[in-house]
């Protein structure tokens, strides 16, 4: 399957879904990274951006080049786009939480406030305009449970949860190609969650590249971690990232449908 069919099996998808479902318009957080760009302008494609409600929901850890990428992809599609600072709520959930905790919050508890406090204002804008939520988590993510439950892998669907990182990559670039939706900054840039000081994908995670060769020849050819070595992967890499994509089972049953591809 080439890209152009993937994109219009996608949009073919989200489409229906909303029909079925009896949705004019959806919602979603607009981080400035790629996987969240990606599905504002598919679903731009497919509903139109005015029916599209963008939300840059960001925190001291969101950078100036985010802020960036979020205005000029909503500018691009004409989204219907929002910008607020959601630390203030993150502070008073620390100060809250510290007072039952008796003690400093853990990095990992912080870094979860944010991407909840994110999934519950998009469930209330979803309340208060009827729109559904998308989740835009991509399949390397979900499978090493890369996601925060209850943020951001609140949805109603998740249009890209079926695609590999590298090949949203890939389809950024393609869909550019039909006019110019996504600026390069967002294609291009190292990924990051943002959720503390300096964090990257790659500081939890294999290189994207790596990873996904993996997981496509554990998940999608049934290959043994002993065959994946043997192709030339590193044997401790392919053991890390099977043991992980078990012990995270439990997240991806609670994850909000995929778009079949």
């Amino acid at each position: 399957m080439n890209y152009q069919q993937i994109w219009d099996k996608l949009a073919h998808g989200l489409k229906k879904y909303c029909t079925d479902n009896h949705f004019e318009k959806v919602t979603l957080g607009l981080s400035g990274g790629l996987d969240s760009a990606v599905t504002a302008v598919l679903a731009a494609d497919v509903l139109g951006g005015a029916n599209v409600q963008a939300v840059m929901m960001k925190t001291k850890n969101t950078s100036s080049l985010s802020l960036q990428i979020a205005r000029e992809i909503a500018r691009l599609n004409h989204l219907d786009f929002t910008e607020t600072d959601i630390q203030p709520l993150v502070d008073a959930e620390d100060a809250f939480l510290s007072t039952i905790t008796g003690g400093r919050l853990k990095n990992i508890v912080l870094e979860n406030i944010q991407a909840r406090q994110r999934g519950l204002l998009l469930m209330a804008l979803s309340n208060q305009n009827n729109s559904l939520v998308l989740a835009c988590s991509n399949k390397s993510e979900t499978a090493m449970g890369y996601c925060t439950l209850y943020g951001d892998t609140c949805g109603g669907l998740a249009p890209i949860g079926n695609l590999y990182k590298s090949a949203v990559f890939e389809l950024a670039k393609w869909r550019n190609t039909r006019g110019l939706a996504l600026p390069t900054e967002v294609i291009v840039r190292a990924p990051s969650a943002e959720l503390s000081a300096g964090q990257k994908d790659e500081d939890s995670l294999p290189p994207y590249k790596v990873l996904d060769r993996i997981l496509e020849a554990y998940l999608d050819q049934r290959e043994s971690a002993a065959a994946i070595v043997a192709e030339g992967f590193d044997a401790v890499t392919v053991e890390g990232v099977i043991r992980r994509f078990h012990a995270q089972e439990f997240k991806r049953r609670q994850l909000p449908p995929s778009l079949p591809l």
